[in-house]
């Protein structure tokens, strides 16, 4: 749950590249779901082909980034199984109006990373 050292190089690079051009839209969704009362959890999935989890919010195709942003929260993740212990996920989770929660789903990697938006 905690930010990993392998993102450093391979993965760092490209998924900060294309944050900067996509935190404001990630942040105003979280905080949709939030005030709406959808989940205090919400996650963006995000990888370079279609995935299975979430909803499509930011295709790479229409911004010329190189990941796939998708929007979900933990009662999806729960419901899959990709989290076995809620309340643990939730105790690691990071206050969601400074840090986006990321689940990077590539090839051989699979990670919940929580990346600060950047300061207005």
């Amino acid at each position: 749950m905690n930010n990993d050292p392998e993102l450093d190089g391979k993965y760092l690079g490209t998924i900060t590249s294309d944050f900067v051009v996509v935190a404001e839209s990630l942040k105003d969704a979280s905080y949709e779901i939030r005030s709406r009362g959808f989940s205090d959890f919400p996650i963006f999935p995000i990888s370079k082909v279609d995935i299975p989890i979430g909803e499509l919010l930011i295709s790479k195709k229409d911004m010329a980034l190189q990941w796939n942003y998708y929007v979900t929260y933990v009662d999806e993740f729960e419901q899959r199984k990709l989290i076995d212990d809620r309340s643990l996920f939730e105790t690691k989770y990071k206050n969601p109006d400074e840090f986006c929660c990321l689940f990077v789903v590539d090839k051989e990697f699979t990670r919940f990373i929580f990346i600060p938006y950047p300061e207005d």
